[in-house]
């Protein structure tokens, strides 16, 4: 069942929304040749708690950390370690969910470690366009097909590829809600949207081809190509004017840099 949240609701997911969008804002700044991905999930729980949220991944299914952090060729859902450093030219995907208050919020960006390939910048470019070309499709009257059409649509022109296995997702009082967003697709199939709908929408994409494989640890998903990969997600309501990011962050992190 597709919810509709009331205005009451989404100013509530816009508080979750804004801690997610912070924490990322912190790991990104923080990434730099050295650093662990166990040092960026250490930061994220302090903020998180320190601001009265929950890690919203921590425990999810078993999974045994806060955020998730993806390297290079890894797509989603790689585990921090301690042992995982940096390196300059890598390119790291950091997927942060928080829940507070009773409700979600979910976004996920790509950044690169010091100076990156030609190829690592030109992938994490047109991934982000990516999502904001998506979420332009979140408006009344449109289709959940019409958000992954979008995706795929400017990915494939630049020669990259959509990650078929993996989608986005409704939330709110659950992380995972209904219903599932594909990144790619014909237009005009599947539920029609209508305020109040929230959708977390998160092309990810292979500078390869689109297949991928879970590792043995049972989460960390990684190109079988070894090609690289790049992930991108806001959480986004649908209202009866213009698409509201509660994710929304007040610098975009990959413009910083």
């Amino acid at each position: 069942m597709i919810v509709c949240r009331s205005a009451a609701e989404l100013e509530r997911m816009k508080e979750a929304g804004r801690l997610v969008g912070e924490v990322l804002s912190l790991l990104s700044a923080a990434v730099a040749p050295g650093i662990s991905t166990g040092d960026l999930d250490q930061l994220a729980e302090e903020r998180i708690r320190r601001a009265g949220g929950v890690p919203a991944f921590k425990g999810y299914r078993g999974y045994p950390a806060s955020i998730c952090a993806s390297i290079n060729d890894e797509v989603i859902h790689g585990i921090p370690s301690g042992r995982r450093l940096l390196s300059e030219g890598d390119i790291i995907s950091i997927d942060v969910g928080v829940s507070l208050d009773g409700y979600y919020g979910d976004s996920a960006v790509t950044v690169p470690v010091g100076q990156v390939s030609e190829e690592a910048a030109a992938l994490l470019r047109v991934t982000e366009e990516s999502l904001y070309k998506a979420i332009e499709r979140a408006r009344p009257g449109n289709r959940v097909s019409d958000i992954g059409h979008a995706v795929q649509q400017h990915v494939e022109a630049y020669g990259f590829s959509v990650v078929r296995e993996f989608v986005g997702h409704g939330i709110g009082q659950e992380m995972h809600e209904e219903p599932q967003i594909p990144n790619y697709g014909e237009p005009g199939r599947g539920q029609r949207l209508a305020p109040g709908m929230v959708l977390a929408i998160e092309p990810m994409v292979n500078a390869g081809k689109p297949a991928v494989k879970v590792l043995s640890d049972g989460w960390t998903a990684v190109t079988r190509d070894r090609s690289l990969s790049a992930h991108f997600e806001h959480t986004v309501a649908v209202t009866a004017g213009e698409p509201w990011v509660l994710t929304a962050r007040e610098v975009p992190v990959v413009a910083r840099r």
